[in-house]
C-alpha cells in the first residue's frame, strides 16, 4: 500500500512539473510574441529548427505545387510517380478522371503518408497543405490583386534518413523525373494534324491499331518493330555520324492490305503525333516548308498515294518554260526531297517520314533511294498467319475446325486482310462467320478461274490477228513490188 501511494505521489508529481513546463512555454511564447520583434523572433525560430534538424537522423525535402508563377515539374512528377506506388488501402485515398478514355488515378489525401523504397533505401511521403490566404489578400491590397495566388499551397515531403542525402539527389529524384516522362508519354492523347493553308490543325487520334492486333507477317511486323526500336534509342548515333535524326519509310502494296493501320500502329507505339499531309492542299514550296517547319519534334510526317497525290515536277526537266513568273514556287519532286533529305530536314529532330502508294513502280527512283526511304514495307494479301490474326482479334479463337480449308483457300486466292474482316465481322457467330468466309473466298477463287479463262482467251484472239496481220504483209508487200517492176 505504501508503494502505492509512492507510485502516485510520483505520478501527480510528474503531471504536475509537465503541467508546469507547459504553462511555462506557453507564457514565454506569448511574451516573445509580445515582447520580441518579428526579425529576431523569425532568428531564434529558425535556430531552433537549426539544432533541431542536427540533432535529428531524418532528413526532409520539400517540393512544393508552385515555384513563383510556375508550376513546380518536380511536384507534378512525385505526384504522377507516387501514383503508380500509391496503397490503395490507405485510409484516406484521392482519385480522379479527367477524361473518359484514361484510367483512374490515385493520389494521397492531404496529412497521409506512404513510404517508397530505392535501391534499398526507405523513402517516406507526406503531403502537406497549407492555407495562404492571408498571402493572396496582402498581395491584393498591396498590388491591386493579381488573381494568381492559390488559397491553398500543397507541397509533398520527402523524408529519409542524413546517411542517403546523396541518394535522394542525385539518384531517387532523378528516378522520378524519368520515370514521370514515360508515364506521361504513354498517358497522353496522340493527335493528327491535317493541313489547311498554311496552317495545321488537330483533333485527337484514338486509332485502335497495334502491332499486335496488326495482320501482317510476324517476321516483317517484328523487323519494323525492332527498326523503330532501334530509330528512337540512336540520338547520339546521328549527331556523331552528321545526320539528321529521321527515318523514311515506304509503305506499298494493294489497297485493302492494312497501310492506314500500320500507320496508326507506329504512332500508337512511339507516341508520335501523325500529321497527314494533303499536298493536293498545298501550292507553293514555301507554304511547303512553312507546314513542314511547324511540325513538332516527335512526330510522323504521312504522305499517303505519294504516286498520285499531285503532279510533281521531276528534277530533271529543264527550268525552261517551266516558270513564265520568277516570283513562282509551285510545288515540285525538288521542294518535297529538300526537306526529306536536304537542309530543311534538320529543322526537326527524332521524325518519322511515310509514303504510301499501290504502285511502287510508278514513283520516280529519286523517292526510294536510301536516305529519303529508308524501309520499305511491302503491305501483301492476306496469308494464313494474318488470317489467325483477323480471327483472334474479330472473334477471340486461335484454333477452328475450318482453319485447315480457309488458309488452302488463303493461299490460292488474293485476298486482302480488309476484306477478310468485313466478312468475319458479319455476323458474331464464329461458327456462321467462318462459314461465310469459306465461301467468299469459293466464289472469289470461281471468279479467278473464270475471269483467268476470259483473259486467255482474249489473248488467243489477240495472238490469232496477229498472225493474220503479219500473213497479209508480204502479200502487199508482193504487190507494190510488182508495181514498181
Amino acid at each position: 500500500m505504501a508503494s502505492y501511494d509512492k507510485a502516485m505521489e510520483s505520478y501527480k508529481k510528474a503531471v504536475t512539473t509537465a503541467a508546469s513546463l507547459a504553462a511555462s512555454a506557453m507564457l514565454v511564447r506569448g511574451v516573445v510574441n509580445e515582447l520580441v520583434p518579428y526579425e529576431v523572433r523569425d532568428l531564434l525560430f529558425s535556430g531552433m529548427g537549426y539544432l533541431r534538424s542536427h540533432m535529428s537522423s531524418q532528413h526532409t525535402i520539400i517540393i512544393e505545387e508552385t515555384e513563383g508563377w510556375a508550376n513546380n515539374q518536380l511536384y507534378d512528377a512525385a505526384r504522377a510517380y507516387l501514383a503508380t506506388r500509391i496503397n490503395t488501402d490507405m485510409q484516406r485515398l484521392r482519385v480522379s478522371r479527367v477524361d473518359e478514355t484514361k484510367s483512374m488515378m490515385f493520389s494521397m489525401e492531404e496529412g497521409e503518408e506512404m513510404a517508397d523504397v530505392h535501391e534499398g533505401t526507405e523513402f517516406k511521403w507526406r503531403l502537406v497543405c497549407r492555407d495562404n490566404s492571408s498571402a493572396s489578400s496582402s498581395n491584393a491590397n498591396g498590388r491591386g490583386g493579381s488573381g494568381n495566388f492559390k488559397l491553398e499551397v500543397r507541397s509533398f515531403e520527402m523524408s529519409f534518413h542524413r546517411k542517403h542525402k546523396d541518394k535522394a539527389l542525385t539518384s531517387y529524384l532523378p528516378h522520378i523525373l524519368a520515370v514521370a516522362k514515360k508515364i506521361k508519354e504513354q498517358n497522353r492523347t496522340l493527335k493528327i494534324y491535317m493541313n489547311e493553308g498554311e496552317s495545321w490543325f488537330a483533333i485527337d487520334l484514338h486509332h485502335p491499331s497495334t502491332f499486335s492486333t496488326l495482320a501482317m507477317d510476324h517476321k516483317l511486323k517484328q523487323s519494323v518493330m525492332d527498326d523503330l526500336e532501334r530509330f528512337v534509342k540512336r540520338k547520339e548515333y546521328y549527331k556523331k555520324i552528321g545526320k539528321a535524326w529521321k527515318r523514311g519509310y515506304l509503305l506499298y502494296g494493294p489497297p485493302g492490305t492494312g497501310k492506314s493501320s500500320m500507320i496508326a500502329a507506329m504512332a500508337n507505339y512511339l507516341k508520335f503525333d501523325v500529321y497527314d499531309l494533303e499536298l493536293t492542299e498545298v501550292n507553293w514550296n514555301s507554304t511547303l516548308r512553312r507546314l513542314l517547319i511547324g511540325m513538332t519534334n516527335r512526330s510522323i510526317l504521312v504522305i499517303e498515294d505519294i504516286d498520285c497525290t499531285v503532279e510533281l515536277q521531276q528534277r530533271e526537266e529543264g527550268q525552261e518554260g517551266t516558270k513564265s513568273n520568277p516570283s513562282e514556287d509551285k510545288v515540285t519532286l525538288s521542294g518535297l526531297l529538300n526537306f526529306v533529305d536536304g537542309l530543311w530536314s534538320t529543322s526537326g529532330e527524332e521524325r518519322i517520314i511515310i509514303f504510301t502508294t499501290n504502285y511502287k513502280e510508278r514513283l520516280d527512283p529519286a523517292l526510294l533511294r536510301p536516305g529519303r526511304m529508308d524501309m520499305h514495307i511491302h503491305m501483301g494479301y492476306c496469308c494464313p498467319e494474318s488470317f489467325r490474326i483477323l480471327a483472334s482479334n474479330y472473334h477471340s479463337i486461335d484454333h477452328h475446325a475450318t482453319y485447315p480449308e480457309i488458309e488452302e483457300l488463303i493461299k490460292e486466292v488474293m485476298v486482302t486482310p480488309a476484306e477478310v474482316a468485313e466478312v468475319l465481322m458479319r455476323n458474331e457467330e464464329t461458327d456462321v462467320a467462318l462459314e461465310g468466309l469459306i465461301q467468299f473466298l469459293k466464289r472469289k477463287k470461281d471468279g479467278a478461274g473464270k475471269q483467268e479463262n476470259v483473259d486467255q482467251v482474249a489473248k488467243e484472239e489477240e495472238q490469232e490477228k496477229e498472225k493474220m496481220t503479219k500473213s497479209d504483209v508480204p502479200d502487199n508487200q508482193d504487190q507494190q513490188d510488182g508495181s514498181k517492176e
